[in-house]
């Protein structure tokens, strides 16, 4: 949640965090994928990766939201 001080991101500022987090989530999906794949071998990655993969999953779904919220606005 911001702070009341802060501005709230524009939707300039929000497509370029949207696209930077796609391009990582994307790595991050490749990285789960290859990981599963060569189960059981490196199982002891596969809950931390899952959980960076997913934490950032959501970042993004939030931050589309936001960008959906402020172009109704406009």
């Amino acid at each position: 949640m911001p702070h009341p001080t802060e501005t709230p991101p524009s939707k300039e500022e929000l497509k370029t965090q949207i696209k930077r987090l796609n391009s990582k989530a994307g790595q991050l999906k490749m990285d789960l994928h290859d990981l599963a794949e060569g189960l059981p071998t490196d199982f002891e990655n596969l809950m931390a990766l899952a959980s960076e993969t997913y934490n950032i999953y959501a970042k993004l779904n939030t931050l589309k939201q936001q960008l959906k919220q402020l172009e109704q606005e406009s």
